[in-house]
């Protein structure tokens, strides 16, 4: 199998993140990445290739302009402004509450601030998600990656894996944040269902609900995504991922959220994948998009459930024993240790490999 991967991510070199009002050491590190690549790379059954610019285009199709401008000059603008800080995290949002009661005529001069933290707020979720120098150019290189993957899979190959980093899954149409800054997954879903005219479906095994997919594709009736994560009444992102979230219009019936408890086992968990399988197979269309998230392991530090690398392996075989081609395109995961070897357990899976330890 092909693994796409471009060391540019390493320009989104952040170390603390803001949780409750506190800097803490940053969960979504660079070295995440890095452990992925040497496993797969000592594994000696993957091959590491480089990514093809894609350029803005496919971006556009998926994201509104601005977004894609702030993210590409926030830095620049807060050097400009004198704002002496190692990130550009937001402060302030324009919260719903500050504009009950008033008419419309105040609704629709709503616009964004030319300052940057005002910006910030204006495009971001949360305060964890900070914004450095090399943000952009990460986040752009992420796209190619996913882009690239995709491009093997339409040219033929049974499956490719783009290591993207930042993830993606978190980002909605105008807005970045949990990390994720252009949405790799519902772009490279785009892209194909442009290309070929086929419906596609998207499988996020992460732990976290990805509610910016389901906002991308919420009209869509070109894409299925399929979901199983933690219940966001105890979890991030809160306030989107309840199963009665179906979608609307073309879209109506096209979004599918299965939310779990907390201790989620092998097992458990491979009950719930067959039913997001059903889900997926129903569609006719030949690529399955996996949003692949290994917080769901059970020592992830952002997680609660209790898989293991033998249940990934089990996963990969099944995800791929569907018969269609995947795009498989990394998300979180955030126990740095079992990284790598977790993610060779679901690649091995999904190739078909049987599940060994690396050689001594």
């Amino acid at each position: 199998m092909k693994v796409v991967y471009s060391d540019t991510h390493l320009r989104h070199d952040i170390t603390h993140e803001t949780i409750l009002g506190e800097s803490t050491p940053a969960f979504e590190l660079a070295s995440r990445a890095e452990r992925i690549r040497s496993a797969l790379e000592a594994d000696g059954g993957f091959e590491i290739v480089g990514t093809v610019e894609h350029g803005e285009a496919p971006i556009d199709a998926v994201h509104e302009p601005g977004l894609v401008r702030f993210l590409e000059t926030a830095w620049a603008d807060g050097q400009a402004q004198r704002i002496e800080r190692t990130a550009v995290i937001p402060d302030t949002w324009p919260n719903r509450a500050m504009f009950e009661g008033m008419g419309e005529e105040v609704l629709a001069g709503l616009r964004e601030s030319r300052a940057i933290s005002g910006r910030a707020g204006w495009y971001g979720l949360d305060s964890s998600t900070p914004l450095v120098e090399g943000t952009y150019p990460a986040a752009r290189a992420a796209v190619d990656v996913a882009l690239t993957a995709a491009d093997l899979v339409l040219g033929g190959a049974s499956a490719a894996y783009g290591l993207c980093r930042p993830p993606g899954h978190h980002a909605a149409r105008a807005m970045y944040g949990g990390y994720c800054f252009f949405n790799n997954a519902a772009i490279a879903a785009a892209a194909i269902s442009e290309s070929t005219g086929e419906r596609v479906g998207i499988l996020d095994v992460d732990y976290h609900h990805g509610n910016g997919t389901q906002q991308i594709f919420w009209r869509r009736g070109d894409v299925r995504y399929v979901s199983i994560h933690a219940d966001p009444d105890r979890q991030y992102p809160y306030f989107l991922g309840r199963a009665g979230e179906i979608g609307e219009g073309p879209g109506r019936g096209e979004n599918l959220n299965l939310p779990q408890p907390a201790g989620v086992s092998d097992d458990d968990y491979l009950t719930v994948l067959d039913r997001a399988l059903e889900a997926l197979t129903d569609v006719r269309g030949s690529i399955i998009v996996v949003s692949l998230g290994f917080d769901t392991f059970r020592d992830d530090p952002l997680g609660d459930f209790q898989l293991s690398a033998s249940g990934y392996h089990e996963i990969g075989r099944r995800v791929a024993a569907t018969g269609r081609r995947l795009v498989i395109l990394q998300e979180g995961g955030y126990h740095l240790p079992s990284l790598g070897e977790n993610a060779r357990a679901w690649l091995r899976g999904a190739g078909g490999r049987p599940l060994e330890p690396l050689p001594a």
